[in-house]
């Protein structure tokens, strides 16, 4: 199977970060988790949020239901980029105004609520991108500089509905049972996090550091599996530069694990 094929089955088999009551009242678009065929190649220079929304374009396109009418939108004013739409569709004749959103958080078992989910170099939480979204990202389709485009398009933004696509692939602390805010779609949770130094329970274990846009693939066997040394030496690299890697791991028995390798201390 092609390389952007398996990022599309992993992006479509990645549950959303909730379901059907809305969080930050910020309602979950609903959108069949079919597979299909992906033929075209998307520029692998694009950050993984821009990879996302290419992958979420090609879901989009081949649903029924759904009609584009626009995607990547700049609104901008005096010629300053005051933001970006993401996407504007119809969904059975309805005009949705929509914001893709991709992300890898770790549980941090010291904070409460949402603000417990964190990303894996500490550079930016859950709460945040909930708030800029309903604070920021959202409103931008009720600007005036935004109105001016939809009126070109014989639109308006009291014509829209809006909702957010937001998946997420979630982490706990290796060893960790406890549990998490309701809120939250559990399904989600897919691994574990840990430092070097709890990593030696696993010596026996092969790994595998994936590159970014493979943060979306599911594990599987046919890759360049590393003895332990070898992958403490090639995460080192990582580690130093405080970024934590995402790697997979096959256990001794064969179980194919995601994890989180933290250059920092819990």
């Amino acid at each position: 199977m092609k390389v952007t094929q398996l990022r599309f089955e992993g992006f479509l088999k990645t549950p959303t970060l909730w379901e059907s009551s809305p969080v930050y009242e910020l309602t979950q678009f609903e959108i069949e988790q079919k597979s299909i065929g992906i033929d075209t190649e998307i520029d692998t220079k694009l950050r993984l949020g821009k990879y996302v929304e290419r992958l979420v374009s090609h879901q989009l396109a081949n649903t029924e239901s759904i009609s584009l009418i626009a995607e990547n939108i700049q609104i901008s004013k005096d010629r300053i980029t005051l933001g970006e739409l993401d996407c504007l569709l119809y969904k059975n004749g309805n005009p949705i105004h929509l914001e893709v959103i991709y992300k890898f958080y770790l549980y941090d078992p010291t904070k409460q609520g949402l603000h417990c989910w964190i990303g894996p170099n500490k550079k930016d939480c859950l709460v945040e991108k909930l708030e800029k979204l309903q604070q920021k990202q959202l409103p931008l389709l009720y600007s005036k500089e935004c109105e001016k485009y939809l009126k070109s398009i014989s639109l308006h933004s009291s014509d829209f509905s809006q909702q957010v696509y937001f998946k997420a692939q979630l982490f706990l602390p290796l060893g960790n049972s406890k549990s998490v805010d309701l809120n939250i779609n559990t399904d989600c949770i897919i691994g574990f996090y840990c430092t070097p130094l709890e990593l030696t329970t696993f010596k026996n274990a092969k790994f595998y550091i994936p590159s970014k846009k493979d943060w979306l693939v599911i594990p599987h066997t046919n890759v360049g599996w590393m003895g332990y040394e070898k992958y403490l030496e090639q995460s080192k690299n990582y580690l130093d530069r405080q970024f934590s890697p995402m790697c997979w791991m096959k256990t001794t028995t064969g179980e194919l694990k995601k994890f989180f390798l933290i250059w920092w201390e819990v």
